[in-house]
């Protein structure tokens, strides 16, 4: 039920939505449907509709009614999947810069966070904010100790402005679901939830400290990517304390010639950097824009890369990982009936689905890209393709493959503004493929036996009894069925069950003995990189096992 509040505040929305020409939507609402020919009303219908492309409409509109529908309008472009070509590239181009909050209200906030006043912990603090948006705004400062900061602090009320903003919101979103078709195509209403839950993981500075210090630690050996430092003792929920990083914005490109940077050296690592983030860690930076990549030119030609503004990252799971690098390496053979046969083997489209259909359309959409030299074939673009391709057959899209197809986008677009004859996939080859032979080595498979040790360790001194009861139960429906209960063979079939007991005892006790072993980080000789000691005690107790098992 719609609050007075809410109601006035839909009213003026519709009346943006009209100014803007966007009559079609409006009179999809609940509460004007009924009055949809009063559209015939306008001039506008009488002489022609507006000239400006829709997306352009849609996107003004969007801007005018505030920081957070811009937030939605940017979430929104993220399913490209779902959206025409023309609105999708518009709600690209958002821009979420709104105006400032007072200095003295930033200052306020970041001493609660820190229960400290700002000049007991900064020597300095600029109250005039470096950059301001829909959610927090960046002040300048310097520690005690001659440290130059950021200070991120978050929009004070910002949470009351959103619960309002985001009512109304499910409300369009409904009324769109209901009574129009089209938009039933978008599902509206999952659209607003997983904007609800980017947009309040976005207010918590503590997460997006978190997302900036993970992605530290995994390039902390890397000289060509810098992650600036986290204060964690002065940053809280609503501020964000980390080290201030100098030089030239990515896009920059007379700046960065100037200072001698190599640029078909920086195209390719920013391309790298990110395939590595993908197939490497499964973690990462989902908002790639050239405002949040920063360039310090060093010898040579080369640079060292530095990320800004951890609010949106993104993980993938191992079978996300399987998917993109196996279909990518299918495409790029030509391999049609691969890549099909991959999105039914991976739970992607239904079980169901003909391969040969499947087949058919994705060459359908891919083998016209083969035209092009292969330096301007887009990834983020094949990858789309695949996903548009596949949601006809029912593929369900996880939100954090849109994010990637996003993010794909973006940085492809940095590097060949770099570097127009930047190859790609060159450069995306070598890692997917270091990364699906590194899955595919033995060390891999130990790896990840040894980040599941916690588990086994607790459950193996249990796996023999559980394994001789399992014994004891065959056993019995065994001997029933061949001597029916109190047979004669009863003994010896007690002597037969004491062998098995006890070769399940041997395999499971060289088993827990590898496992140890391996664990105590002297494993023993090496064999190719395999720990040879453990390798053998573990093949031994699995014979044990199976010799008992196959005893039954």
């Amino acid at each position: 039920m719609l609050r007075i509040a809410q109601a006035l505040r839909l009213f003026a929305i519709q009346r943006v939505l009209l100014r803007h020409g966007l009559d079609e939507l409006v009179f999809t609402m609940p509460l004007l449907r009924s009055f949809g020919w009063l559209r015939w009303l306008s001039p506008r219908n009488w002489f022609g509709r507006s000239p400006t492309p829709r997306g352009i409409r849609l996107r003004r509109a969007l801007e005018e009614l505030g920081p957070i529908y811009v937030k939605f309008g940017q979430i929104l472009s993220t399913r490209q999947d779902l959206l025409p070509d023309d609105i999708a590239a518009e709600l690209e181009r958002l821009q979420d810069k709104v105006a400032p909050f007072p200095g003295a209200t930033a200052r306020r906030i970041i001493e609660q966070t820190m229960s400290s006043s700002v000049d007991e912990v900064f020597a300095e603090f600029d109250e005039t904010p470096l950059a301001s948006a829909s959610i927090a705004q960046v002040h300048a400062a310097t520690l005690k100790d001659g440290r130059r900061m950021i200070v991120k602090v978050v929009r004070p009320d910002i949470e009351k402005v959103i619960g309002r903003d985001l009512g109304l919101i499910r409300i369009l979103a409904s009324a769109l679901e209901l009574y129009s078709a089209d938009a039933r195509r978008l599902n509206p209403t999952s659209l607003v939830k997983e904007f609800e839950k980017t947009l309040y993981d976005e207010l918590d500075m503590m997460r997006e400290a978190a997302n900036a210090s993970q992605l530290r630690r995994n390039f902390a050996d890397s000289e060509i990517l810098y992650i600036p430092a986290v204060d964690w003792t002065l940053t809280g929920k609503d501020a964000l304390v980390m080290e201030r990083v100098d030089g030239i914005s990515i896009n920059d490109v007379p700046a960065l010639r100037r200072a001698g940077v190599d640029l078909k050296w920086l195209a390719e690592n920013s391309m790298s950097i990110f395939f590595t983030q993908v197939f490497r860690d499964a973690f990462f930076h989902a908002d790639l824009h050239p405002g949040n990549i920063i360039v310090q030119p060093r010898k040579e030609g080369q640079a060292r890369i530095i990320l800004v503004d951890f609010g949106i990252v993104s993980s993938l799971s191992k079978s996300d990982q399987d998917y993109l690098a196996a279909n990518f390496l299918a495409f790029l053979n030509r391999n049609y009936k691969k890549v099909a046969e991959l999105h039914i083997e991976s739970g992607w489209v239904p079980p169901t689905t003909r391969v040969d259909e499947l087949e058919a359309a994705i060459r359908t959409v891919c083998e016209p890209l083969f035209e092009r030299p292969m330096q301007e074939i887009s990834i983020g673009k094949v990858l789309l393709r695949l996903l548009q391709t596949a949601r006809r057959f029912n593929m369900v899209v996880l939100p954090q493959l849109m994010l990637l197809q996003k993010t794909l986008v973006s940085i492809e677009g940095v590097g060949r503004q770099l570097y127009p004859a930047l190859d790609i996939w060159s450069t995306a080859r070598p890692v997917m493929r270091e990364w699906m032979s590194r899955r595919a080595r033995v060390r891999s498979l130990l790896q990840d036996a040894k980040g599941d040790a916690a588990y086994w360790l607790n459950r193996l001194p249990l796996l023999p009894r559980k394994l001789v009861d399992l014994v004891d139960r065959l056993h019995s429906i065994k001997l029933e069925g061949e001597h029916g209960p109190g047979g004669e063979s009863q003994p010896e079939a007690s002597r037969q069950s004491n062998g098995v007991i006890a070769r399940l005892n041997i395999g499971c006790a060289l088993g827990l003995a590898a496992l140890l072993l391996y664990l105590s980080g002297q494993p023993g000789w090496l064999v190719g990189n395999v720990p040879l000691l453990p390798s053998l005690l573990g093949l031994a107790g699995l014979w044990f096992i199976l010799k008992s098992l196959n005893e039954l």
